[in-house]
């Protein structure tokens, strides 16, 4: 019998698998379940598995392993998920590109965020937007950092905005993701009113570590950065309560569990949720720098392409009034 060629199967192959199997089984992949995947798809649960099995079928290997709790992706079904998510974010593309020739721009813009970019900068960043792009629907998650640039590299999230310290360097990456600068933050100690450290006008960290600490969750970019300067100070922070977000860490420190650390523009939002007072770290790593970042800016679908240049010119925009400000606080210091 003669094998059939590599490129004839794969004509075949793409000729008969058609995009909502493909579809679906990303669905299962992301959610770990068939029965989650179809209400998110707003299919019966038989229906998906009966496209599942078709297109195992297909492949001529086995992609799901299904058990009790759900379904786990084989090696090959990792490997499909991945290519299944560059055909589908093509498909996006292919769309956006035909919708500019419309009137207005259109779509939907998967956007993954750190906690620190979603509290302090994201909220008026896209309230404006919205404004100005009515059709354009913006899915938002937050996520830690090293996870939006995981988000970003397997094509999960069009758009990412994280800390610098999370992006990858030299060619120790998954795949490449490009960047641009967007806003940067200064970390502050926060405690409660009458700490020892309260009244102090900067503190360094290391001076910190004599008290019980509320962090945030394992993984942030806070918690790497707090347990990296331990480290070089040959301590270790004594952390007694962790907690998934800056409110909750304000009530925390508010009632006694410690001191913490959070950005300051965040710290001006939540200061009302306690007697509480912020001092600035004197460390130069407490100075972070916060970034857009894409696998490639100029192929993404045209409303992310938007969503990034808004996002960059309201940066540019807070750094000039930031300078403004700055110049009119020197001008009217006595000399």
């Amino acid at each position: 019998m003669t094998a059939v060629p590599d490129s004839a199967a794969a004509h075949d192959f793409a000729r008969r698998l058609d995009f909502t199997t493909l579809q679906l089984f990303v669905a299962v992949g992301e959610t770990g379940s068939i029965g989650r995947a179809a209400a998110r798809e707003a299919l019966a649960a038989s229906a998906v598995s009966k496209r599942l099995s078709e297109l195992e079928a297909l492949a001529g290997v086995p992609l799901l392993l299904r058990h009790a709790r759900g379904v786990e992706l084989t090696p090959a079904g990792q490997g499909l998920l991945r290519h299944a998510r560059e055909v589908l974010l093509g498909l996006e593309q292919m769309q956006s590109a035909l919708a500019e020739y419309a009137s207005g721009t259109r779509g939907q813009v998967r956007v993954h965020a750190n906690i620190s970019a979603v509290v302090q900068f994201l909220p008026d960043d896209l309230g404006r937007f919205a404004r100005e792009h009515a059709h354009v629907k913006i899915e938002l998650q937050e996520q830690l950092s090293s996870d939006v640039v995981r988000a970003v590299q397997e094509g999960a999230a069009d758009v990412g905005v994280c800390n610098a310290s999370a992006l990858p360097a030299g060619r120790d990456r998954a795949a490449p993701v490009q960047s641009l600068p967007y806003r940067q933050d200064r970390l502050l100690l926060v405690a409660p009113e009458g700490h020892p450290l309260a009244g102090r006008e900067r503190v360094a960290f290391a001076d910190t570590l004599a008290f019980d600490h509320v962090g945030l969750r394992e993984g942030s970019s806070v918690s790497q950065a707090m347990r990296q300067a331990a480290s070089r100070a040959q301590q270790a922070v004594r952390l007694r309560v962790r907690v998934t977000g800056l409110a909750a860490m304000c009530r925390m420190i508010d009632n006694g569990l410690g001191v913490g650390l959070m950005p300051g523009r965040a710290f001006a939002l939540l200061r009302g949720m306690g007697r509480l007072c912020a001092v600035p770290l004197s460390d130069s790593w407490a100075l972070r720098q916060i970034c857009l970042i894409a696998r490639d800016f100029d192929s993404l679908p045209a409303p992310a392409r938007a969503l990034v240049a808004h996002l960059a010119h309201s940066a540019e925009s807070a750094d000039a009034a930031d300078a403004a400000n700055a110049e009119s606080a020197n001008a009217d210091t006595p000399v």
